[in-house]
């Protein structure tokens, strides 16, 4: 765990949708190699000066990015925060800006899709903000001659020398950006520009050719090769041996009174009277997901199940463990074996407790799950049987 000070934040815009990609996807979780473009951009972020991390990501993939972030980060994880995104870029740095932590004092601002972009640069933009409290920005000088056109015509030169190329992050002082955001009636196509506008010096350091931004299939294409050359190396959380096992805790209750049938350790109860909750209320399942993300460091059920994801409306256990052994498995880690208690006075449980076991385990692919049920000899609201309350202990090892 950092101890250090930290009063630099850098937020790493991942929000947007890419569409000119063309890859079906938000443009940060597109895959360069194994990995995606996010995870190779946090990559630079953390090779880079402790600082807080804010990673914006788009509606529904929250959960996703804190796990992609948690591995990346390694014995910095405490300094990782996740924000939902906004409609527009500003939106989304907004947002960022609103979850920075109160003694941070320069931001930068950095774009994921800018995803190759060298630690050193990242520590220059901060040096400079700190050594002349101005705005920042990494440029290359432009080396193509620059035509002014209309249409397919030239009707002129652009003298070069008064150009360059902006890259990210760029970085100011907290206080100035903040202000800035404040003020701003329009949109910007940089966060440089936004601060200029509100009357504001920037400056600019050297970039990097490697700091090109993936917009095209061309782009994705480039950094494929480069990354071919030099493929991400992982990182685990500081502490972790290969082979040493992680232990979680969960818990999770739910109140009977939903529509339908109970469905309760991935079965369905017919009969019984359901449990309340945004998917089916499976408290058992539920309890799964907390420990098995609790023993990796990868958050919580809130974190990847939330009501900002609408295909787990109602959704059964099978789909919230087997989406939680694919975070798992694609942050490093199996899951060795999952223990569950229900406290509960109906339904009765020991009858088809086999036969939830199996259900349990096949939806975590296989890994072993062990269930036993109390009725808590009539104490507390499941002695009143008004609901379900179930806890887990799960094992994870890195893989």
């Amino acid at each position: 765990m950092t101890t250090t000070r930290i009063d630099t934040a850098i937020i790493v815009v991942a929000a947007g949708s890419g569409m000119r990609l063309g890859a079906g996807s938000p443009k940060a979780f597109v895959g360069i190699d194994d990995h995606t473009i996010l995870r190779h951009c946090l990559r630079g972020v953390f090779g880079a000066a402790p600082a807080q991390v804010v990673v914006v990501a788009p509606a529904g993939r929250v959960g996703e990015a804190l796990a992609e972030a948690h591995e990346q980060a390694g014995d910095r994880r405490d300094l990782v925060t996740v924000v939902e995104g906004g409609r527009t870029r500003q939106e989304s740095v907004a947002a960022g800006l609103g979850r920075v932590w109160a003694d941070v004092d320069v931001v930068l601002v950095h774009d994921a899709a800018r995803a190759l972009t060298p630690a050193d640069v990242i520590d220059r933009v901060v040096g400079v903000v700190r050594e002349t409290g101005h705005g920042v920005i990494p440029a290359l000088d432009v080396i193509d001659t620059i035509k002014r056109v209309d249409g397919d015509a030239i009707i002129g030169v652009v003298e070069r020398a008064e150009l360059a190329a902006a890259q990210t992050p760029q970085g100011f002082r907290r206080d100035v950006l903040v202000a800035a955001y404040e003020r701003a009636t329009r949109e910007f196509t940089d966060d440089a520009a936004l601060v200029a506008e509100a009357g504001h010096d920037i400056l600019r350091t050297e970039g990097s050719a490697l700091g090109f931004k993936i917009t095209t299939p061309a782009d994705l294409a480039q950094a494929r090769r480069i990354v071919a050359e030099a493929p991400i190396a992982p990182v685990r959380p500081a502490g972790i041996v290969r082979g040493a096992p992680r232990v979680g805790v969960g818990t999770d209750v739910h109140a009977f009174g939903g529509d339908g049938s109970l469905w309760l350790a991935g079965l369905e109860w017919t009969g019984e009277p359901a449990l309340s909750g945004h998917s089916d209320g499976d408290a058992v399942a539920h309890a799964i997901v907390d420990a098995l993300l609790n023993a990796a460091g990868l958050g919580d059920i809130g974190t990847h199940f939330g009501t900002d994801r609408p295909e787990f409306a109602g959704a059964h256990a099978d789909a919230f463990l087997a989406e939680t052994a694919r975070i798992l498995s694609d942050a490093g880690w199996l899951i060795g074996n999952v223990s569950v208690q229900v406290q509960a006075q109906r339904p009765k449980f020991a009858p088809r407790r086999v036969e939830a076991e199996s259900a349990l385990s096949a939806a975590l692919g296989g890994a072993a799950v062990s269930v036993s049920a109390t009725t808590t000899d009539g104490l507390g609201f499941p002695g009143r049987a008004e609901g379900v309350q179930a806890f887990a202990v799960a094992v994870v090892l890195p893989a």
